[in-house]
């Protein structure tokens, strides 16, 4: 299992891989069908979590769940983030919007996410064939990179 650099595991309620210098991908479920704001909002803020967390290389926001491909950036000091950290946050700020303008008590999405390491190209072509099958003409709700950091695409 020396495949990856700084390589462990934890366990909640799901099993969870680490790794420095990976692509992951993450999915998780919403409580209830999101409706197109809502979707937006989550897109936005999975696309710009607080800082340069995170490079995004695709964000599929469907209206029972959500998937992403990223890799995790080191903090200024070159310390590695903790993936949990960055997606749960990003995901609170969105439940808080959507809660606020709903009048929901909790957000509309379950708080743990199921992630994993990507192993090879072969499955990385395939989760974001995947993600692109499952949009069915909803690409608003669809976010892939081609070629450039998402720090770049924001701001174009």
């Amino acid at each position: 299992m020396a495949r990856w650099k700084n390589f462990s595991i934890w366990r909640g309620r799901l099993p969870h891989w680490r790794a420095d210098d990976v692509l992951y991908y993450a999915t998780f479920r919403h409580r209830r069908p999101l409706q197109e704001a809502e979707r937006r909002v989550l897109l936005r803020a999975l696309l710009r979590p607080n800082g340069s967390s995170w490079r995004i290389l695709a964000v599929r926001v469907g209206e029972e769940e959500s998937e992403l491909m990223f890799t995790m950036l080191p903090t200024a000091g070159g310390v590695a983030r903790e993936l949990a950290d960055v997606l749960e946050k990003a995901k609170a700020r969105a439940g808080k919007e959507i809660c606020r303008k709903s009048g929901e008590r909790f957000a509309p999405f379950y708080s743990e996410s199921y992630d994993r390491i990507v192993r090879d190209e072969a499955e990385r072509e395939e989760r974001i064939a995947s993600m692109i099958d499952a949009m069915d003409g909803e690409e608003e709700f669809l976010h892939i990179e081609l070629g450039e950091s998402s720090e770049d695409a924001q701001t174009s």
